[in-house]
Parts: structure tokens; sequence; C-alpha cells
């Protein structure tokens, strides 16, 4: 079923093969935003960590759809080593903050509107549309780019890439 997954992103052009995107992920893990409370993170702290970054706002319908499943995934997968990290593409990180707890956010959020923005332009996504979400493995590839929706079925395809 996964095999038969991955060759279906593959023909949509969404799973991306493994060490293609390495050069892309240096600007993300090079970049400092600011949590929800106002105090910086290095993203260089997620490196070598299996990823899901995930770039969203509270105003976007299908951002609010897929929060829980990613909370899910953090939980699932927590003890595998995956981290689930949410870029808001927001400027009121009190406002963000306030939305993180009325859904149960399980994981590390960074709110930061115009380098969000400038990051997901230079990740692939040059219309800056969102939810933009990518599957990032321990050695900085991205494994996977998905515009629009996340599903459980997307990280399911792209799971053994991105946890081994």
């Amino acid at each position: 079923m996964i095999a038969r997954g991955r060759a279906l992103l593959l023909a949509a052009g969404l799973l991306l093969s493994a060490g293609a995107f390495a050069a892309d992920t240096a600007g993300l893990f090079s970049s400092t935003m600011n949590a929800t409370d106002g105090q910086p993170v290095a993203l260089e702290k997620f490196r070598g960590k299996p990823l899901i970054v995930n770039f969203w706002a509270r105003w976007c319908p299908p951002c609010r759809k897929e929060i829980p499943e990613l909370a899910k995934l953090q939980t699932e997968f927590a003890g595998r080593g995956l981290t689930v990290l949410g870029i808001a593409i927001e400027e009121d990180g009190a406002a963000v903050q306030e939305f993180a707890n009325a859904y149960d956010v399980n994981y590390p959020m960074v709110v930061d509107k115009k380098k969000g923005i400038w990051l997901m332009q230079n990740l692939g996504n040059s219309q800056a549309g969102l939810p933009f979400t990518l599957l990032i493995d321990r050695r900085g590839n991205i494994v996977l780019r998905k515009m629009g929706l996340f599903t459980r079925a997307d990280f399911d395809a792209a799971a053994e890439a991105l946890l081994k």
C-alpha cells in the first residue's frame, strides 16, 4: 500500500527523491524566527531530525483542518524522533498561541510573516499559498512537498523515506 501511494505521489510530482533538494533547506536551517512568546528560535536546532514543516495561518480553513492530524502525528511518531514544526505566516505571536491552545497544538511553532513567506518561496512554493508542508529527513533532504491540505495518507506515503 505504501509503495502504491509513493507511486501516485511521484506521478503527481509531489514526492521528491531524497537527496535532490538538500540545498533547499539551507535557508530554513539558517533562519531564526520568534516563538509565540517572542523569544528567538534558531531553526538550526531542528537539523538532524525528521521534520514535518507546516506553513499555515489562522485565517486559512485548510490549515485549521490539518492541525489536529499534525498533532496526532507528533504524538504517534515523537518516539522515532519526528518533530512537527509549525511556521505561522502571522505577525501576532500572542494570537497564534491562543489559537494553538484552542486547537491543542503539541508541537513547536514559530511566527514570522515576512520571513515565512520568503522561506516558502525558497522551498518551492513560489506563490506562497497556504497551507504548505514539507517532510524533511534526518539528512536535511526534502522527501515531500505538499501544497494544500496535508493528510495522513500524504504522511504514510513518505514515512519510510522520512523516518529512516
